[in-house]
């Protein structure tokens, strides 16, 4: 049976010239045989924990800032799975991984585990090629930073853009259904029927 597991591990993010102390939500999806891991931070042996004994089918990056992928070469040379990500994060892979290359996401992409397919889902916004992944049959959409419990993903640094975001949180995220469980990139959890209503306040904060 596919479940969702959880890694919390702790870091920085550093970006235009700042660095913050951050904690990440590792997601780990699959069965008892076989799982995929959404967004490789911080923590290494964590994460390895996480996956116990099971076969890593693929590493995939919601983005490419660096909070996000800085253990994703790590676990891929640890389990000899492939890093996916949507090339239009190259500039920001490359800042963390010169010179090196991934499998690269497109929207309407599907990774297969235990049965289960994450359907990709082409979110710009907080970074250009940041996606979230829906898994209907779980209920679920993993929505990187796109999407959080309060509002969209910030968008005051580079490569960020405050109209796009809302633009494909609207598209892409609030269409979904009302109990579809947003599994974030920080924090906790929330739903897509909890966000939905918010959408006119966060284009009036703007922020």
């Amino acid at each position: 049976m596919t479940r969702v597991d959880r890694v919390v591990t702790s870091g920085t993010f550093s970006l235009d010239g700042g660095t913050w102390d951050v904690e990440n939500n590792v997601w780990i999806v699959g069965d008892d045989e076989q799982c995929v891991v959404v967004d490789a931070a911080h923590d290494l042996e964590a994460i390895k924990r996480g996956i116990g004994d099971r076969r890593v089918l693929a590493i995939v990056c919601t983005h490419a800032h660096d909070d996000h992928i800085n253990q994703a070469a790590a676990l891929a040379s640890h389990t000899a799975a492939p890093v996916k990500l949507h090339p239009a994060d190259d500039q920001l892979w490359q800042r963390v991984y010169p010179g090196t290359t991934y499998q690269p996401l497109a929207e309407g992409d599907r990774v297969e585990v235990a049965g289960t397919a994450l359907t990709v889902l082409h979110t710009p916004g907080h970074a250009p090629g940041a996606v979230c992944l829906h898994a209907p049959e779980l209920g679920v959409v993993f929505s990187g930073d796109t999407l959080f419990q309060g509002g969209p993903g910030a968008t005051g640094r580079s490569f960020s853009d405050f109209p796009t975001i809302i633009g494909s949180i609207t598209d892409k995220l609030l269409v979904l259904p009302e109990e579809t469980v947003v599994h974030t990139g920080h924090g906790d959890s929330t739903t897509i029927g909890a966000e939905a209503p918010h959408r006119q306040e966060w284009i009036d904060r703007g922020h």
